[in-house]
């Protein structure tokens, strides 16, 4: 099983495979718009059109689970994302991560990762916030909004960052992946 074998829903309602992204390294993300991490839009698309003519696709998959801080619709959140990001990479509808309800892309991605902890100045104060909100997830669920999948151009899992890792680690990631 790899990346392609997975169909999401897009913002109009409609079913995509991904096996349209053949080929193409990706980064997959779930995030929300009234998180701390948000200005990571940012540089996410700062990412996007850097390496997208070398074949990088960033996929944006909203989630509500941590903190509901991505409220809105579908059509809100990208409202969001484009007039305050400007973002042009691809978004699809808002989805669960983590338990019952979620998505089979994601209950793969966590499935062949493991989550190492958080890094960095914000570690503690997250660690301590995702321990008592996330009790019922298991110890490889995501943690929080903006947790990135690097994703090999065959469709397999090369790396796992939590939203605490440095964005220079992604950036330098990405580079090889695309190499």
């Amino acid at each position: 099983m790899n990346m392609y074998d997975f169909t999401v829903r897009s913002q109009d309602g409609s079913d995509i495979s991904l096996s349209r992204f053949k080929g193409s390294v990706l980064l997959v993300v779930n995030t929300a718009t009234g998180c701390g991490f948000t200005p990571q839009y940012e540089e996410l698309e700062a990412f996007y059109r850097e390496y997208r003519s070398k074949g990088l696709e960033i996929l944006d998959f909203p989630c509500d689970q941590f903190g509901h801080q991505a409220p809105g619709s579908d059509k809100d959140i990208h409202q969001f994302c484009t007039l305050h990001y400007d973002t042009t990479f691809p978004q699809f509808s808002k989805i669960c991560v983590n338990g019952p309800d979620a998505i089979p892309l994601y209950r793969w991605l966590t499935s062949e990762t493991t989550f190492k902890g958080f890094s960095g100045p914000m570690a503690d104060a997250l660690a301590a916030a995702t321990a008592e909100n996330n009790k019922d997830f298991a110890p490889n669920d995501i943690q929080w909004n903006f947790t990135k999948f690097l994703i090999s151009r065959e469709g397999d899992i090369v790396a796992r960052f939590e939203p605490t890792d440095p964005m220079d680690d992604v950036r330098k990631a990405i580079e090889e992946a695309l190499a």
